[in-house]
């Protein structure tokens, strides 16, 4: 990342080691919850929201970083259930035993419960308007519920063993993954109070980048080692798991990822084009996909 990318990465994460402490009544819940939230991460989703409101004219403030923060949550608390037994059972995540293998499942389902429902907090609670406050709880809740992140987990799970045709793997990446990042793009623009033509064009950019992540994040899971993931690799082979790299192959998964960034770059381009911003800071984002 870029310096400004990890100034902003510097503020979610003291934000959120700030915040979350007081905000839980139950002292094992906390450390459970701050066991995953703090244990690093690329906090490309807050990061996003926080650099598009600020390169349309947002000044980055506590209502800001707050309603930003709140997708970290999700995010995080999305991590820890597909970690679980009952999912992925994964023994390691950034480069740690995961929350159930430290906590236990019970109390690992309920950091995650306890995360998913304090982000709705965050997002509501603070100054920004109250049509923009609405807006957002609205659309977070549809990138991350049973039309969003949550449904695209079901169909992963539901169709592992079953080979899906390439429109119904984008449709569960663009679900699982893609839904929140999606998010993330889109709410700077609603904080950042814009019309709808720029919304429009940020959502086509989330959605490109989102799509582009899962794709790289499978690529990954074939190219890369444990040590470089923070996490298992080789898994999904292994485990019958529908990705890019298993339906393409690794050359059509590169040309897919290549296909969704140049969507990317050219929703960056006519965006700033509407507003007339330099829109560097999106392709500093780019940049995390190298292939």
């Amino acid at each position: 990342m870029a310096r400004q990318l990890q100034e902003l990465v510097a503020v979610v994460d003291d934000y959120l080691a700030t915040h979350l402490a007081g905000a839980c009544d139950q002292p094992l819940l906390e450390k459970s919850m701050a066991y995953s939230l703090l244990a690093g991460g690329k906090r490309l989703r807050p990061t996003l929201t926080i650099a598009v409101a600020e390169l349309l004219g947002k000044t980055i403030d506590d209502d800001l970083v707050r309603a930003a923060c709140a997708l970290e949550l999700i995010h995080t608390y999305s991590l820890i259930h597909d970690d679980l037994p009952a999912m992925d059972n994964d023994d390691l995540r950034r480069g740690k035993p995961t929350n159930h293998r430290v906590y236990g499942p019970g109390v690992a389902t309920l950091a995650g419960d306890g995360l998913l429902t304090l982000a709705f907090e965050w997002v509501s609670d603070n100054q920004l308007k109250a049509p923009v406050r609405l807006r957002l709880v609205q659309e977070l809740a549809k990138a991350a519920g049973p039309a969003g992140m949550v449904a695209g987990q079901a169909t992963d799970v539901s169709a592992t063993g079953q080979e899906l045709s390439l429109a119904q793997l984008k449709k569960l990446h663009r679900q699982k993954t893609g839904a929140l990042l999606r998010y993330a793009v889109l709410a700077g623009g609603l904080i950042a109070e814009q019309e709808t033509a720029v919304l429009d064009c940020l959502t086509t950019f989330g959605e490109a980048y989102g799509l582009a992540f899962q794709i790289y994040d499978d690529i990954l899971d074939v190219t890369a080692t444990t040590a470089e993931m923070g996490k298992a690799t080789h898994k999904d082979q292994a485990e019958q798991k529908n990705t890019y790299p298993g339906l393409l192959g690794l050359a059509g998964a590169k040309g897919e990822l290549e296909a969704a960034l140049t969507t990317a770059r050219g929703a960056a381009a006519e965006l700033g084009r509407l507003t007339g911003k330099e829109t560097v800071i999106l392709d500093d984002f780019l940049a995390y996909y190298r292939i």
